[in-house]
């Protein structure tokens, strides 16, 4: 499977649907390869619906970003603010499970070549990093007033 980032590209909505859906074979061929390396279908699908909510929920949806030449930060950001203030209740066991799909996701892409090993050293360091997360939930319920706007520049998502 060869992908480029020409591929990812997002300018209109016909590209998005475009994208959305290379997305979705995308996410369905790391699927079968985790089940090919041995995975159980319960832990494949686990891993691939915390990818699918990362790329195509937030990524795609809302930051209409490219996989494959976004910034690497962007796992923090959905992880350290968008996933927080999107979710009712978030917590760091949810959190983490999203963040070993993504790490497992861009490693795939990695074994693949879309990605060179740097960008994946990134992603992987970000989605080990539990205790910041915790801490931006525990910062979160404690904003009072006029706190919001910290908090959010703290892990901007502009």
């Amino acid at each position: 499977m060869k992908l480029t980032k020409s591929d990812f590209q997002i300018g209109t909505l016909e590209d998005e649907l475009r994208v959305d859906g290379l997305c979705r074979e995308l996410l369905m061929t790391f699927y079968h390869e985790r089940i090919a390396s041995g995975l159980n279908e319960h832990d494949a699908t686990l891993l691939a619906n915390s990818a699918d909510h990362y790329l195509r929920d937030y990524l795609i949806g809302v930051r209409q970003l490219n996989l494959l030449e976004s910034d690497p930060d962007v796992v923090r950001q959905f992880a350290g603010n968008w996933y927080i203030v999107n979710t009712m209740e978030p917590v760091i066991e949810e959190i983490a499970a999203h963040l070993n799909g993504i790490r497992e996701f861009y490693r795939f892409l990695c074994s693949i070549e879309a990605i060179d090993s740097g960008f994946f050293a990134a992603i992987e360091k970000d989605c080990a990093d539990l205790s910041y997360y915790q801490s931006r939930i525990d910062s979160f319920w404690e904003i009072q007033g006029d706190g919001y706007n910290a908090w959010e520049r703290e892990c901007s998502l502009k």
